[in-house]
């Protein structure tokens, strides 16, 4: 995760963190990529039911509820478990996570029990009632995904009227005083609404919006024709970056994040130094390193619908263990487990052009899940990687400085 806002247009300094030690359980939700601890975030796919059928979908959501989901009192244990070890956030997710008959008082245990809880939704079911109830356990956020403007949202959903009613869960959501912001997954269908959305934004008083980069997980043959290429991404990116500084510019201050591409943030750094930013350059940098990198293994974990615990939401193919057999935290510290061992300490074993590469501290070899699919291999590096070879000084180059801090 790679906070434009805070990076790019400097609203989080290095100093800030030090007023919190750095510390998840210490730390403000804004600053939460930036502890030191690293209790993994938990995405939870509570279910595999969905009322849409969305072309990115990674979870391969259907209609109704799987067979093997959780019982109540399966997920009632698992919520116990993760707030016992200690997990500072744990995202309701789905398929439609408001499908789910046992989601409000699952959501107010982890709240009840020391974690922030945020819901990930289409948006279509969130009434007005389950809103207010909602905001009343304590969920600190909603991230409704609204995948490009009328249409091209709709065309992405499958479902006509689906982004009118995203729009109208927004509108619910800001007047029962719950806090939301937009998620959206970039792709040929929507990179042309990138204005519109900021513009949106800017009408509806929504204070936070985060880009996913899409993530072909090779299971859906309509995905490659909508990926960005790399040339495409790098300007759905400058894009980003220069809404979010003109936002600020007029004394608007949304946090605008990008997700699953680490390469982000080394290219906002040199957008920084070409700009001649090369105070706020630094201060990113300092930021980058605080950050760590992807996160995959260590700093995020997913647990599916049926107590199967993954690296990330999208490496489903593999599995680190099931909840059903052992508590989270002893997955999760499986000294047997040599992948995911290897993912806590990826430097070594990361190869090609991320093993040369000066940024390779900062940015942690990009999302492991697409590399894996693209190649068959866990270390090779990431094909979304948009970096030429001259910014991240490969081969002749001189060795960038970060590398002396590889572990």
């Amino acid at each position: 995760m790679i906070g434009v806002s805070k990076l790019y247009c400097g609203s989080v300094e290095p100093s800030d963190l030090l007023r919190y030690g750095r510390r998840s359980k210490d730390l403000p939700s804004h600053l939460l990529q930036f502890s030191e601890d690293k209790k993994p975030v938990i995405v939870w796919n509570m279910t595999r039911a969905c009322n849409l059928s969305c072309v990115h979908c990674y979870a391969s959501a259907t209609r109704g509820p799987a067979p093997d989901e959780l019982s109540l009192s399966e997920a009632t244990s698992l919520v116990e478990s993760l707030t016992d070890y200690g997990v500072p956030v744990i995202l309701f997710s789905g398929g439609e996570p408001l499908t789910h008959p046992h989601l409000t008082e699952l959501v107010a245990l982890a709240v009840k029990r020391g974690a922030r809880a945020v819901l990930s939704t289409n948006g279509l079911l969130l009434t007005e009632a389950k809103a207010q109830r909602l905001r009343e356990i304590g969920l600190s956020y909603v991230g409704i995904s609204l995948d490009g403007m009328g249409q091209a949202h709709d065309k992405i959903r499958g479902r006509v009227g689906a982004f009118e009613g995203a729009l109208a869960a927004i509108r619910t959501a800001r007047r029962v005083g719950l806090k939301v912001g937009l998620r959206l997954t970039l792709t040929k269908s929507n990179a042309a609404d990138l204005n519109s959305l900021f513009d949106l934004m800017i009408e509806e008083g929504i204070p936070r919006v985060c880009f996913y980069h899409l993530v072909d997980l090779g299971g859906n043959p309509d995905l490659p024709k909508e990926s960005l290429s790399l040339e495409e991404t790098r300007a759905a990116v400058d894009l980003i970056a220069e809404r979010t500084r003109r936002m600020g510019q007029t004394g608007l201050s949304p946090e605008v994040l990008t997700v699953d591409n680490q390469a982000d943030g080394p290219y906002l750094y040199l957008k920084l130094l070409r700009e001649g930013l090369n105070d706020r350059a630094d201060k990113a940098m300092e930021l980058l390193k605080l950050n760590g990198g992807a996160s995959s293994g260590h700093g995020i974990a997913a647990i599916s619908w049926n107590g199967q615990v993954h690296p990330d939401q999208f490496w489903r193919s593999v599995v680190l263990g099931s909840i059903r057999q052992r508590a989270f935290k002893d997955i999760w510290h499986d000294p047997e487990n040599v992948l995911l061992a290897g993912l806590k300490n990826k430097y070594r074993h990361l190869k090609g052009r991320c093993q040369s590469c000066r940024f390779l501290t900062v940015c942690g070899g990009g999302l492991r899940a697409r590399a894996f699919m693209a190649t068959g291999d866990p270390w090779a590096p990431d094909p979304a990687c948009y970096l030429t070879d001259e910014e991240i000084a490969l081969a002749d180059s001189e060795p960038g400085p970060l590398l002396a801090n590889r572990r």
